[in-house]
């Protein structure tokens, strides 16, 4: 499907999310860096919605606080204390954390507020134990260039990372604490972002200024973009936690084409005369007589668990739940998706999609008689207890008046595919009220100017700086800082003394190919690279070695480099054993050594490296079979 995405008025704004490399936490002195043998604290909270200072409840608050969840929080006292608990006040804001975003903002050419005031946000789906989260503007009105166009920053923001989801169950979510407090940087673009393609060049120019700090966390789940996106004719739609930058354009693609479709059917129910009055009107209908005896395992199961199966006509809907615009969009995921959200039912079933499922063609015509469904009509079922059955149909209503318009206001979360799913509907002006706990932090103009003083290269210049230092191409040290190895390159060539090149080329090119392999190289502990090149210059182990090597290890994040050695069979092997197995060799090719010596090495070398590949460095390999062959040639 080729888009022009000018002529549909395609908006983008981008949030870049960044974790910050400071000491401690945002209000507290606790780590930023994970520590383990402390004491494990496990406590229960419930969070439930409040009227804001305007008199007024947030919407997504109160989406959140209907599911009544109980919320297990899991602390380390290594790595947190009493304020991620919520039972001491917080601290005075880190400093440190401060001096990296004003870098971060000057070097995107923004104006620093002259006091810094701490604000709360409202979130109560348990990410942070005090039902808000902290959060305060560091920099208003910079911007960037990006080919050729100016980019404006609306905002710089610093605020405090939220709490990780261990297990999420149907009443009950479990959070560990670690990352609680973590000092984030937020850089907000204006929505002037017209093509996806767009969207990652400007997500990749703002990601390397902010690497260009030095002082940034790198690794999974330290970066996080949100995207907020809309056409001509939608509506603004919020997506979160796009984790990789690669990841971006696809997701705008398919978000622009998911709103383009329920334009196209929204215009097709218009024209079959479908009214909001026809929707809001329509009964749910008990039918569970009619699946008593089905087929389908999941019907059966909630029935005989005692629950229900209800129904809801929608009435001009027929062949529209099922059209699919994309793999996986659908107007039936937007029900279902709505329905899970709000109910937290398993999912619907709709008669776009049946017979299937374990559902017979005649249970179907049967349904379609009890509800009184007609051919442009469609039905929806849900099998759960009666009261989460009926909320479910109810939400599944709501979303079809919803379709009668358009696209929805909302917040959405990206999948591994691109595709998004609803999460919740989008926050309003209630979510923020000043913290009080907080005292305002004044930023005196010499302070700033002082920062602006000591700002650091840029990376194209630590690039340049790079090449020169270690001998490299200027595009493997680009590749080196977009791939965020240059702190591990470093500390390999610096601790080691290997070859630069050597560390370069398996730092960049091999981690690269085996993460498009699909191998989860971002897991692998640097202190287990650092190992590796330290017994490839030691001789202990090869260089050819290190494919295999960060597979296993990828793989096996939990092992030691010790363990993947031992499983892949590379211990080391000694120079007197080598040499030995190439007399052999040399012996058993007599002839051919005579005849062809040139032959004669390919043939030995690859005999070798059947048996001594990632054991023995095969350069040096190499040298010794040349050595041998040419000296047997001479006599």
């Amino acid at each position: 499907m080729k888009i022009d995405y000018r002529e549909i008025g395609l908006k983008v704004g981008l949030e870049i999310h960044r974790q910050l490399d400071t000491r401690h936490k945002l209000f507290c002195d606790c780590p930023t860096t994970p520590r383990e043998g402390g004491r494990e604290i496990v406590f229960i909270r419930w969070l439930r919605e409040a009227q804001s200072e305007l008199g007024e409840v947030d919407p997504a608050a109160l989406f959140e606080s209907r599911k009544r969840r109980m919320i297990v929080y899991h602390a380390d006292t290594e790595n947190t204390c009493l304020v991620e608990l919520d039972e001491e006040p917080p601290h005075d804001l880190n400093r440190e954390a401060v001096e990296i975003a004003l870098t971060a903002a000057l070097m995107m050419n923004a104006r620093p507020v002259d006091e810094i005031h701490v604000m709360r946000k409202i979130v109560i789906d348990g990410s942070n134990t005090t039902g808000f989260q902290r959060t305060c503007v560091i920099a208003l009105g910079g911007e960037i260039e990006v080919d050729g166009k100016k980019i404006p920053i609306q905002t710089i923001t610093l605020e405090e990372d939220a709490a990780r989801i261990i297990e999420q169950k149907p009443h009950e979510v479990h959070y560990d604490l670690s990352r609680l407090g973590i000092p984030l940087i937020e850089v907000s673009t204006a929505p002037v972002i017209n093509s996806p393609e767009e969207a990652y060049n400007v997500a990749y120019a703002i990601g390397r200024i902010l690497r260009a700090t030095r002082r940034v966390k790198r690794g999974i789940g330290t970066v996080r973009q949100d995207l907020n996106i809309s056409i001509t004719g939608g509506a603004l739609v919020e997506i979160k936690g796009v984790q990789e930058l690669e990841l971006l354009p696809k997701v705008v693609e398919l978000e622009v084409i998911r709103q383009l479709h329920l334009l196209k059917i929204r215009d097709e129910l218009r024209s079959r005369g479908v009214s909001e009055d026809d929707l809001k009107r329509e009964p749910i209908k008990d039918v569970t007589s009619i699946f008593v005896k089905t087929s389908s395992k999941i019907l059966r199961r909630r029935i005989e668990g005692g629950g229900v199966v209800l129904a809801l006509r929608l009435k001009g809907f027929g062949g529209l739940l099922g059209l699919e615009a994309a793999p996986g969009i659908r107007l039936g995921a937007e029900l279902a998706g709505r329905a899970r959200a709000w109910s937290e039912v398993e999912g619907i079933f709709h008669t776009d999609e049946l017979p299937g499922y374990g559902i017979s063609g005649e249970e179907v015509m049967r349904l379609r008689e009890e509800v009184g469904a007609g051919d442009l009509d469609a039905v929806v079922i849900v099998a759960a207890e009666r009261e989460r059955a009926e909320d479910a149909l109810e939400r599944v209503r709501e979303r079809a008046i919803e379709a009668l318009y358009g696209v929805p206001p909302e917040t959405r979360g990206a999948r591994p595919d691109g595709t998004t799913i609803y999460l919740r509907p989008r926050p309003g002006a209630a979510r923020m009220y000043p913290e009080t706990d907080i005292p305002p932090l004044p930023l005196p103009r010499e302070y700033v100017e002082e920062i602006k003083r000591r700002l650091p290269p840029s990376l194209d210049e630590v690039a340049e700086w790079i090449s020169r230092r270690y001998g490299v191409s200027k595009q493997i040290a680009d590749e080196l800082i977009d791939s965020e190895k240059v702190e591990i390159f470093e500390r390999v060539v610096g601790e080691t003394g290997i070859q630069p090149s050597i560390a370069a080329s398996i730092l960049v090119e091999h981690m690269k190919s085996l993460r498009r392999e699909g191998y989860e190289v971002e897991k692998i502990r640097e202190e287990d690279l650092l190992e590796f090149f330290r017994r490839v210059v030691r001789g202990e182990l090869a260089k050819e070695a290190a494919p295999e090597i960060i597979k296993w290890l990828a793989q096996n994040p939990d092992k030691s480099l010790d363990d993947a050695v031992n499983a892949l069979g590379l211990k080391a092997v000694s120079l007197e054993e080598v040499k030995a197995r190439i007399a052999e060799l040399m012996e058993a090719n007599r002839d051919l050594v005579r005849s062809n010596p040139g032959k004669a090495i390919s043939v030995i070398m690859g005999e070798l490296m059947k048996t001594y590949r990632g054991r023995f460095d095969g350069g040096k390999l190499y040298q010794l079979v040349s050595q041998a062959v040419y000296g047997q040639v001479r006599d």
